[in-house]
């Protein structure tokens, strides 16, 4: 599987939780970003150490960006915690 949306009711994986699914080692909040965040989201994929998840925040799905991810040789799960909140987890593909 490439990756996952979820909804704010949406059921989770055995042994995750609502507010980090799978732990990540680092997050980036493109919300904070003045300007366009694509290449701080690329380089932190680059700083990605197999093993470790990152975790996007935004304020829409950047449905866009999971092509990328795909080419790149990454997996994700997104969820949509809030109405202008969604988390998206990044890691390698195992």
């Amino acid at each position: 599987m490439v990756g996952v949306t979820r909804s704010p009711d949406a059921r989770l994986r055995p042994g995750m939780s609502a507010e980090s699914p799978t732990d990540p080692a680092r997050t980036l909040d493109a919300r904070e970003i003045d300007g366009e965040p694509f290449g701080d989201i690329v380089d932190a994929l680059d700083a990605l150490e197999p093993g470790e998840t990152f975790r996007l925040v935004n304020s829409f799905e950047p449905q866009p960006l999971y092509s990328v991810l795909a080419d790149r040789g990454f997996v994700h799960e997104t969820d949509q915690v809030g109405p202008e909140e969604w988390h998206v987890y990044i890691s390698h593909e195992s």
